[in-house]
């Protein structure tokens, strides 16, 4: 028979079984929770010290582990990848994605996967899924299929090509530091690469074409995907049709659909926007919404829309509207709510905090409303409605104590330091 466990090892695997009951309190925050096992972890190391060869080992042992170099280089992974993400580093790649999508989405189907493979390999596969998700949504939303049989292999495809490097995963990472701990030889970058690619190719081609036939069909709970506001200037030409106009002619011209933040006449003039106003030829209309309206807006006055604080470069593929800036966050109605039992336009949601609403989540209704009279719609307690805004104005709506805003905001990229995040993977690649 063998040897009864250790007292230790019986502690170090009820302690284990605690862990995962606390994981699975939603009540209870996961930091929370890691705390907590962390603070028994300390104190039985500190009453019942663990004997090894003749060597006692104490809660100063236990804080040394965090200096491994395992998980030294996971954490400094982690914070790669995550300014990868914040940065929107990868955004271009997503884009020729997109557009290649729309022109044969077979073909696209397999770069995607083959284009997830290979990131996988030098960075953490839940940035990856996350720059992707949205492209491959939008793409089931259109096609009609089930979005379940295009992520999950994309997913899987993030997994397979994780494990050709190193530093593809934290597993890797793990069983090659702790085997050179040990006295075996250390593992090189690519040493998994070869049986990889060998057994990944296989992978892949099933993944493309045998993976999504057996994925049952799950319908996406959303029609529809909320656009995202962009920030964007509409510059009056002198053949314009807004010229010489009013502004509440050109409003009415796109049908009451577009909301002129302000009017710019010169450098630092604005105008107060008053229906009466008279537009000229070299005003700037500053007006926030969804890349398809603003082209739309273009065209129905025949101005030239360039991005905010672009002046001279007018939107093109080369020059896209930037979100720089910008923050996603949610907002709950509250009964004590300037919002309850009234709606956004009521209030003037919009000009009072400066924030643009995306869309409305009302529990126990069948869908989130997305529709172009969002602001009509009549709010009550517990409804959330999904805002847009830079992070200050997001903060200053937090303190007002107007309505509860849930704390998990979610910034959108900033592009201007995408480059020096590439970089930076691009280093850590070269050197390890």
């Amino acid at each position: 028979m063998p040897p009864a466990p250790e007292p230790q090892a019986i502690a170090a695997i009820l302690l284990a079984v605690f862990a995962l009951f606390l994981f699975t309190r939603e009540r209870i925050p996961l930091e929370s929770s890691s705390l907590w096992v962390f603070l028994a972890m300390v104190v039985w190391f500190q009453l019942f010290p663990v004997e090894l060869d003749g060597e006692r080992l104490g809660p100063v042992d236990l804080f040394a582990g965090f200096g491994h170099e395992a998980l030294v280089t996971i954490a400094a992974l982690m914070v790669l990848a995550k300014g990868l993400e914040a940065t929107g580093a990868l955004y271009p790649v997503i884009h020729g994605l997109s557009r290649l999508w729309s022109a044969a989405p077979q073909t696209a189907f397999l770069i995607t996967l083959l284009v997830a493979a290979v990131l996988s390999m030098f960075l953490n596969n839940t940035p990856i899924v996350a720059m992707v998700l949205p492209l491959l949504v939008a793409v089931s939303l259109r096609a009609g299929v089930a979005p379940s049989g295009i992520l999950m292999p994309v997913g899987f495809a993030t997994i397979v090509g994780g494990m050709a490097t190193t530093i593809g995963t934290s597993t890797n990472l793990l069983v090659t530091m702790i085997a050179a701990d040990l006295g075996m030889r250390r593992m090189q970058m690519f040493d998994f690469a070869l049986p990889v690619v060998l057994v990944g190719s296989v992978a892949i081609v099933y993944l493309w074409l045998v993976a999504p036939r057996l994925l049952p069909r799950r319908d996406a709970p959303l029609s529809d995907a909320s656009a995202r506001v962009f920030r964007a200037t509409l510059l009056v030409n002198p053949d314009s049709n807004a010229e010489g106009k009013t502004l509440s002619e050109i409003t009415a011209r796109t049908r009451g659909r577009m909301r002129v933040d302000r009017i710019e006449r010169g450098k630092g003039i604005y105008l107060v926007k008053l229906p009466t106003v008279t537009i000229r030829a070299g005003d700037r209309l500053h007006v926030d919404d969804s890349p398809e309206n603003l082209k739309e807006f273009e065209r129905l006055l025949g101005a030239t829309l360039t991005a905010a604080g672009e002046a001279g470069l007018p939107v093109s593929d080369e020059h896209p509207l930037t979100a720089a800036g910008q923050q996603l966050a949610e907002v709950v109605v509250t009964h004590g709510s300037m919002l309850h039992h009234r709606s956004l336009s009521a209030v003037q949601f919009v000009d009072r905090f400066g924030l643009i609403p995306l869309a409305i989540f009302r529990p126990r209704a069948k869908d989130v409303k997305t529709t172009q009279d969002l602001e009509s719609i009549m709010l009550r307690s517990g409804d959330v409605v999904l805002v847009q805004g830079p992070s200050e104005r997001i903060q200053a709506l937090k303190a007002s104590g107007e309505m509860l805003v849930l704390d998990g905001r979610v910034d959108l990229p900033h592009t201007r330091k995408a480059p020096l995040a590439a970089a930076l993977i691009v280093a850590v690649v070269v050197v390890a």
